[in-house]
């Protein structure tokens, strides 16, 4: 397991009916990136937690956010 650094951006999703602002993470490793809605510390936990289950190279790695 590696503590991996990602890139988090703030962005417009789409909703259901009008856009949304949300969150979106970019490994640092591989570049796969996760999104959430919202931007509270909640919706960047959300990605840090999906990029360890959905990370295509297998690999069980500690997620954080850049400085």
């Amino acid at each position: 397991m590696s503590v991996v650094a990602c890139e988090l951006e703030h962005l417009e999703l789409d909703g259901d009916h009008r856009t949304v602002a949300g969150v979106q993470l970019v490994c640092s490793r591989c570049g796969h990136s996760t999104e959430s809605f919202g931007q509270s510390e909640s919706s960047v936990n959300r990605c840090l937690a999906l990029l360890r289950e959905e990370c295509p190279e297998g690999e069980g790695n500690f997620y954080v956010v850049e400085d």
